[in-house]
């Protein structure tokens, strides 16, 4: 990492091994909850990628693995709530266990709406699974099933969180200065 990129950061939040070990009991508490049943994890890109890898190698049941890629912030720091499906699916998720995989829910408006998009496709079951968790913020009410940190109105990055597409390669969650995107 480039020192200024570190320079950008107030404080780590979460280290590799807290994450880690979150992780870890993030994907015991699937395996049981799953047992006997395959699961489609679809992660949300792009925040997600990192989170749903070390997640699927975490969890001891048959998975499978979809991306959607959906925008509600454009340039902003913050949602818009309204939603585009950028990347649809490539699997059927009818009569399937889906598990969405989020890095983080803020607003909780893009999943709001790609839960009611999933349910009119008729999978067996949904449920959320989400690294971080900023109920502060949050405009709808999303059921989460797995939660990594409920954490408070931090803007974060780090672990596949960006801002303006930088910082995901942190293998730690930080949390970045307000002149880093006040600028």
């Amino acid at each position: 990492m480039s020192n200024n990129m570190m320079d950008d950061l107030e404080k780590i939040l979460f280290s590799e091994e807290e994450l880690a070990n979150r992780i870890k009991e993030l994907g015991e508490a699937i395996t049981k909850d799953y047992a006997g049943k395959e699961i489609l994890m679809i992660g949300v890109l792009r925040g997600a990628v990192i989170f749903m890898a070390d997640l699927a190698r975490s969890i001891n049941l048959p998975v499978a693995i979809d991306f959607m890629a959906v925008s509600s912030y454009g340039a902003s720091t913050s949602s818009s709530g309204v939603v585009r499906i950028l990347k649809d699916l490539d699997e059927d998720v009818e009569n399937k266990h889906v598990l969405i995989v989020e890095d983080i829910i803020d607003s909780g408006l893009t999943l709001n709406y790609l839960m009611d998009n999933l349910w009119s496709r008729k999978p067996a079951s949904i449920k959320i699974c989400t690294l971080l968790n900023k109920p502060d913020r949050r405009k709808a009410d999303v059921p989460i099933a797995y939660n990594g940190f409920t954490i408070p109105d931090y803007f974060v990055v780090g672990y596949g969180l960006d801002f303006a597409e930088k910082y995901r390669n942190f293998p730690f969650i930080g949390v970045l200065k307000p002149e880093a995107y006040e600028k």
